[in-house]
């Protein structure tokens, strides 16, 4: 397969993925506020800025909007044009790829991006959403598993599928950790809070923002913070969990380049490898007495580092060249 295509396609559903994390963030911050508001009448606008510091771009987004209120950081994070990183930029990127590589694409997916695209377009000149932008937010998510059911069912699992599986799940575990971390981190209550109802009613919407909360009671029962992190970081078989992604990656990897498992062929497989070592002999009880914050940040290099491995090892002209980290946010 020639390395533009595999790249098109790579980054072609990393961004559909990148798009329905993205309003399945926003929407558990959502909720999350008017469950806070409901319950303490707090203010809400405390709430919105930790989901800019998250992404990395507050100092951009404070000289831009100047104040991370609802509205502001919804229209900011949904439909601005010029973030690079709002869900409408990244399904107009996700088009573009798709556009790329439009005769081997199957015409059911392509009409599916064009949908979500221009569906996203319309609800941008709809200034009533940035203050109830619910129900939109669960179309996105909808909408997106549909994609991700027309690929599965209508693309040869051949090298292509494979590359699109690759940028599917590095997008997901990097951002189920990054939902976890706005709720350990940026949305921690005071220590009396632990265990309140306020500190519950976070958890759950958390679990909901991934589609986990029935997984999750029947797996475990009543909320406890350690096992959410458990089911969401390390579970093998839940498929927004970490792990679970890191282990398909590392079978796409193999499929691609024909690797034995548990050997690696190429830096791609051996660092997508040292990762699973790692996320599967990892300890919860580990983990937070060492800082749940500082894991991710360590998880989330590490995916950084396998994103990096993977644009060398199939993507690069030039695989010596060393490329800035800022490059590997798109394409």
């Amino acid at each position: 397969m020639l390395s533009r295509v595999a790249d098109s396609l790579y980054w072609m559903c990393r961004y559909i993925e990148r798009a329905e994390n993205i309003a399945r963030f926003l929407n558990v911050n959502y909720n999350l506020v008017l469950d806070n508001v409901n319950t303490n009448g707090a203010v809400e606008g405390v709430q919105w800025e930790p989901i800019i510091s998250v992404t990395g771009d507050l100092a951009d987004f404070m000289n831009q909007r100047g104040v991370a209120t609802r509205e502001n950081v919804i229209d900011y994070l949904a439909f601005d044009p010029n973030y690079a990183h709002s869900i409408i930029a990244c399904l107009r990127s996700a088009r573009e790829n798709a556009r790329c590589v439009r005769e081997i694409l199957p015409t059911e997916l392509w009409e599916q991006i064009n949908r979500i695209y221009l569906r996203v377009e319309d609800a941008a000149q709809i200034s009533s959403l940035r203050m109830e932008p619910g129900s939109f937010f669960m179309d996105i998510v909808r909408e997106s598993a549909l994609f991700s059911g027309i690929a599965s069912t209508t693309m040869t699992h051949d090298d292509g599928w494979h590359f699109c599986r690759l940028g599917n799940m590095i997008e997901r575990a990097d951002k189920t950790s990054r939902i976890v971390d706005v709720k350990y981190f940026y949305l921690l209550p005071s220590t009396e809070d632990v265990g309140s109802t306020l500190d519950n009613l976070q958890w759950s919407a958390l679990l909901k923002s991934v589609s986990a909360l029935q997984a999750y009671r029947q797996t475990y029962g009543l909320i406890e913070p350690a096992k959410v992190l458990s089911l969401l970081l390390l579970n093998r078989e839940f498929p927004r969990a970490v792990r679970y992604c890191i282990d398909r990656m590392l079978t796409s990897l193999y499929a691609i380049s024909g690797a034995h498992p548990n050997t690696f062929s190429n830096r791609a497989e051996r660092k997508c490898g040292q990762l699973a070592a790692g996320l599967t002999y990892a300890s919860i009880d580990d983990i937070v007495l060492g800082g749940v914050h500082e894991y991710i940040d360590k998880l989330q290099q590490k995916l950084n580092d396998v994103g990096l491995a993977i644009f060398e090892q199939f993507f690069a002209i030039q695989k010596q060249v060393i490329i800035p980290d800022s490059m590997f946010q798109g394409k």
